[in-house]
């Protein structure tokens, strides 16, 4: 007998609790951390990891969680250092500024050179596109 759709629950798939997806994400940003960064082997793992997840979401076939119902008061504050992130990095992007002006990007390429850090750095940029996929 066949049960009513809205009495089941829906159980998430084994792959997609945290004991199984953390591991994964880490051992992912552990080898994205062997490549120097903007190679040709760190941009096509970029956009091979990046569009797995892409298809992932697009596809349905991950479990979404629901979003919330409102953001809180304090998220509106977090737009200004964003939007000012971004203006910046672009105004010194396109003035082509150098050294006078450097981009945050420019700034971070010292930090980026560690394999640890941009290990760090890939598992950060990973969970955060896996808990959007999520959503």
């Amino acid at each position: 007998m066949e049960q009513p759709h809205d009495l089941t629950i829906d159980a998430p798939r084994t792959w997609e609790r945290p004991v199984v997806c953390v591991p994964v994400l880490v051992a992912l940003s552990l080898v994205g951390g062997r490549f120097p960064s903007f190679s040709t082997e760190a941009n096509l793992y970029v956009f091979g990891t990046g569009g797995l997840l892409i298809w992932l979401g697009l596809t349905k076939r991950v479990q979404a969680r629901p979003a919330p119902e409102r953001l809180g008061s304090g998220a509106v504050w977090w737009t200004l250092p964003v939007v000012v992130f971004g203006v910046f990095e672009g105004a010194t992007f396109f003035a082509a500024a150098g050294d006078d002006f450097p981009t945050f990007s420019l700034l971070a390429d010292p930090l980026l050179e560690d394999r640890m850090v941009r290990s760090a750095a890939w598992l950060v940029w990973l969970s955060a596109f896996w808990g959007l996929v999520r959503r």
